[in-house]
């Protein structure tokens, strides 16, 4: 019996030898334990399969909400320029509904008396509708809105209406040489094209 053990003992011994001699002989290295004699090794491959693939469901969630994103930005911008052009074109509204008061008080001032012809109980009156004349024309600045110029300007259709042609020996044809009804620009946009008499 214990010569048996002893020659078991012996065969392993030279079977170690053996193996270690081939390994060294070979490339150096022992034999690599593969995922069938390993579980660690099939378990750590499944790992890295679920994590490869929660990362490409973690990177499309990442490219929809940066999409989301960037629609939502875009509606954002889109509100913002609709609310700035309804605004526009309410203030554009306004101020065209207001031109023929401004229209009217200052033809009434022009058909006004001279200042010396003006009765004291009068003149508190005229004063009272230059002031008004001054405050639209303050708000209408404040707004943006400005006169376009007309007279002894060349016509220029847009800008201006030609409403008559007159003969007149000292100005160029096309010439406007007289302004009927002021016209107005908002920023670079005509709200009111000016009505004038030209030179024929």
């Amino acid at each position: 019996m214990t010569t048996n053990v002893a020659e078991e003992s012996e065969s392993y011994k030279e079977y170690s030898e053996n193996n270690l001699n081939m390994a060294s002989e070979g490339d150096g290295s022992l034999e690599q334990p593969s995922e069938e004699t390993d579980p660690s090794l099939a378990r750590i491959a499944e790992l890295e399969t679920e994590l490869n693939r929660q990362k490409e469901q973690s990177d499309k969630y990442r490219d929809e909400l940066l999409r989301k994103a960037a629609d939502f930005e875009n509606f954002r911008k889109q509100k913002e320029r609709e609310a700035m052009m309804a605004s526009s074109r309410a203030l554009e509204n306004i101020i065209r509904e207001l031109l023929p008061v401004v229209d009217d008080v200052k033809r009434l001032l022009q058909y006004a008396p001279l200042s010396s012809e003006i009765s004291n109980e009068a003149r508190p009156y005229i004063e009272g509708v230059d002031l008004v004349k001054k405050n639209l024309e303050k708000w209408l600045t404040e707004k943006g809105v400005k006169p376009i110029e007309s007279k002894g300007m060349m016509l220029d259709v847009n800008f201006h209406e030609a409403i008559s042609q007159v003969d007149h020996p000292e100005a160029e044809p096309d010439t406007i040489i007289e302004e009927y009804q002021t016209g107005y620009l908002l920023g670079e946009k005509v709200i009111r094209h000016a009505k004038v008499i030209v030179a024929r």
